[in-house]
């Protein structure tokens, strides 16, 4: 791309701005410099469908880097590498083992495949109400119920950090003859220091999609594709991502994506030394300023055998602990002082640093943390009761019954919008998902509980938004309609 650039050619192609000759006055100061090497697939700049030049030798640098057999750049991010796996792995009716808390591209990966699902419940953190990873006996179990699964997809780490050892997944899967996926979406920089957690390719996942935009240094959207071994077919993977990718592919993305593989690839080890010695300095600072609960916790416990969990140092989430703030409102006085911050669930705040923060980023998030901290030990004198924010989790079977994902026949089908008190015991005709982080708490077809609906109402009152539904707004959910007859 370079050097084309430097060749200064007429553009007698698209895209129509023409290396930024076409942008208005107040785009260029930010937008010219990367729109002149906004290319597409012209005479020496590779195709993305089909690589055979320099695509393919980023691609497989790529490979060589993260420690996988073959890796496909993605510049749909994560989403469209959950729906390509679960497309490759699933025809319709096929069923597969789930974890509970996955992103709703997985869901809605089930809906194109029209496949079965069969969510296998994470264990919680009691103190936090976080769901973090599954028990392997849990899956063991799943397994023996049901024989015919093709997969388990996995999310790990989750949004928090939190992992899980995916080693005795992997064995347990291909002594069956079952492969495992997984969603590393937030561990891209996995496996590149002894002080973070190992990938998922070196503990023997099948294939692993990573969104190389949100812990490396990719652009939004850059993500990677990771596979190994005989049991994916990659030659469906190629032909899922030729569909749900579009034809004109971002070469600037595709550009970053190289750039970040190049960081980790040259540098990876200092490069993260470098934001550990932060992580470790601001970690120590939030303890002397005393007044916040910090999550995860040091040596992070399982909640379920007691076993430590792998996790990311770079992910930090706190909280008042005197709950005279809640998350919603410790979010907004951050972002007041503008440190805008990744997500709250209503009691925890997620800050995510990357080894690209510096230590003047973490010196002023420490400044403004201490300001709050003077507020917070005010309120607390004020406030004649603490208010009650613990987040309310929904419980659910740890194995639940299949529901089925084919979009061809949940559209069909007809609903009507209830309050929520009336929604209780029927079907939710609308995936609701609390945004960030995207996990949803609904799948079409899943019964709504009382413990559902009570978690929304709460969600609802910390200020949390929704995607999938009006419920946000209305106080509503959308159910279908039982005919007699139906199930």
């Amino acid at each position: 791309m370079v050097a084309h650039h430097a060749t200064k050619s007429i553009s007698l192609h698209v895209p129509g701005h023409k290396s930024g000759q076409g942008l208005l006055e107040e785009g260029t100061d930010f937008l010219q410099s990367i729109m002149s090497i906004d290319y597409t697939e012209i005479t020496g700049l590779d195709d993305l469908h089909h690589p055979e030049g320099a695509i393919r030798e980023a691609e497989q640098l790529a490979a060589a880097c993260f420690g996988a057999e073959e890796t496909y750049f993605l510049v749909g991010g994560s989403t469209v590498g959950n729906l390509a796996m679960i497309g490759a792995v699933c025809q319709r009716g096929d069923l597969i083992l789930v974890q509970r808390n996955v992103h709703k591209s997985v869901i809605h990966g089930l809906m194109l495949a029209g496949a079965e699902a069969v969510f296998l419940a994470p264990e919680v953190d009691v103190e936090t109400g976080v769901a973090t990873g599954l028990q392997i006996e849990v899956v063991r179990q799943a397994i023996e119920q049901y024989p015919t699964a093709r997969a388990l997809f996995i999310t790990n780490p989750n949004y928090y950090g939190i992992g899980t050892d995916l080693k005795p997944f992997a064995k347990l899967m291909h002594e069956t003859g079952k492969l495992l996926l997984v969603d590393e979406a937030h561990g891209a920089h996995f496996g590149f220091h002894e002080e973070v957690p190992a990938s998922a390719l070196s503990q023997g996942a099948d294939a692993v999609v990573q969104s190389t935009h949100k812990m490396l240094t990719a652009m939004t959207m850059g993500a990677m594709l990771h596979v190994q071994g005989p049991r994916i077919n990659r030659k469906a993977l190629r032909q899922l991502l030729a569909m749900l990718q579009s034809s004109s592919p971002s070469y600037p993305i595709m550009a970053s994506l190289d750039l970040a593989r190049k960081r980790v690839h040259t540098e990876g080890h200092a490069w993260l030394e470098q934001g550990l010695h932060i992580m470790k300095e601001f970690r120590e600072e939030l303890q002397a300023l005393g007044c916040l609960g910090v999550y995860p916790r040091e040596n992070q416990q399982s909640s379920g055998d007691g076993v430590v969990e792998p996790t990311d140092p770079f992910k930090i989430a706190i909280y008042d602990p005197t709950h005279s703030l809640s998350g919603t409102e410790l979010k907004a006085r951050l972002e007041a002082d503008g440190c805008f911050v990744e997500m709250t669930d209503g009691y925890l705040v997620l800050l995510v640093f990357t080894p690209a923060n510096s230590r003047e980023d973490m010196r002023r998030v420490v400044q403004v943390l201490s300001n709050i901290c003077l507020d917070i030990t005010r309120r607390k004198q004020e406030l004649q009761a603490p208010i009650s924010n613990i987040i309310k989790l929904p419980t659910y079977e740890p194995i639940s019954s299949p529901i089925r994902f084919d979009h061809h026949v949940l559209f069909q089908e007809t609903t009507q919008m209830v309050k929520i008190e009336e929604a209780i015991g029927k079907r939710s005709g609308e995936m609701v998902i609390p945004y960030p982080p995207g996990i949803p708490y609904l799948y079409r077809g899943e019964v709504i509980t009382a413990s559902v609906a009570e978690s929304l109402v709460f969600l609802a009152k910390q200020g949390i938004r929704f995607q999938g539904t009006y419920f946000g707004q209305t106080n509503k959910l959308t159910i279908y309609t039982e005919h007699e007859g139906t199930s």
